[in-house]
């Protein structure tokens, strides 16, 4: 019997073995060939299920007193398939989770793309707004310097009319300085021409006074 148990064993551990094996190649197939590893691994977990109840049988017909060491076996060995089957689902889900997120992926980079041709799009028509309107302002500049330019030439003659009519005033102001000196020398002489006059006219009359008065004296 326990020679059984022990072969019951040894082919328990390389069937784990294999499903283990088969289990950790599933996520990286892809296709008819995951599915035939996954289906193949199915197989050998039905496979181990059967000889954990070939132990379970054969451990009632060990004695009592062996028994409890290869029921303690058996349970462990349950546990281990139990844990091989949540790995084998768990991959399988995993497969079908890779697809759906490459599938997903794809999405996403096809979304990323239009993102990224609208984003450029836009980028596009901002830039040449933008140069639009760098256009018109350096346009706008162009035409404020021009206008700018002949405001100042503009003064530039203004001030030089102003100068030559400063100079004209100044010129006239010394002409009108000139006159007046002129005129006030010609008054000066009139005047002194005047009272000569009048002195002489004083001593031209005092002396008829004087002729008048001898002639009537005698």
């Amino acid at each position: 019997m326990a020679a059984a148990m022990e072969e019951f064993e040894h082919q328990f551990a390389a069937v784990s073995a294999e499903i283990t094996s088969k289990i950790n190649k599933i996520p990286i197939l892809s296709g008819n060939d995951k599915k035939q590893l996954a289906s193949s691994a199915e197989k050998q977990v039905d496979e181990a299920h059967e000889l954990l109840e070939q132990m379970n049988i054969e451990i009632r017909n060990i004695p009592s007193a062996e028994r409890q060491k290869f029921t303690t076996r058996l349970k462990s060995y349950q546990t281990e398939l139990n844990r091989l089957e949540k790995d084998l689902r768990r991959s399988k889900v995993s497969s079908r989770d890779d697809g759906a997120r490459e599938e997903l992926l794809g999405l996403d980079d096809y979304r990323n793309s239009e993102d990224q041709k609208t984003r450029l799009l836009d980028n596009t028509e901002r830039l040449d707004r933008t140069s639009r309107k760098l256009d018109a302002g350096y346009r706008m500049t162009i035409e404020t310097e021009q206008l700018g330019q002949d405001i100042v030439d503009n003064l530039h003659r203004d001030r030089e009319k102003i100068d030559r009519s400063r100079n004209r005033l100044r010129d006239m102001d010394s002409n009108v300085g000139q006159s007046s000196r002129v005129l006030s020398a010609m008054m000066r002489r009139i005047l002194q021409n005047r009272l000569i006059m009048l002195f002489l006219g004083l001593i031209i009359l005092s002396v008829i006074i004087l002729a008048i008065y001898f002639i009537a004296k005698k």
